[in-house]
């Protein structure tokens, strides 16, 4: 999912979408783990993924600028 897909869910469901995501990370790392893991290329991609959701999220609730 893109961010600009992601700026425009509501809190609620950023944080359904993070739950789901680290849920998908420990399947991959219990299968990895079992000798099953079949796509190991979506390590990453979960790991970008939750990083996004995390500063989209940061984002909504008036985090830090850099300043």
């Amino acid at each position: 999912m893109k961010a600009k897909e992601l700026r425009e869910l509501s809190l609620d469901e950023l944080n359904k979408k993070l739950k789901e995501l680290k849920e998908e990370l420990f399947t991959l790392r219990m299968d990895k783990a079992l000798h099953r893991l079949n796509q190991p290329h979506r390590f990453k991609q979960v790991k970008r993924e939750i990083a996004r959701v995390l500063t989209v999220m940061n984002e909504k609730r008036g985090g830090n600028n850099g300043n």
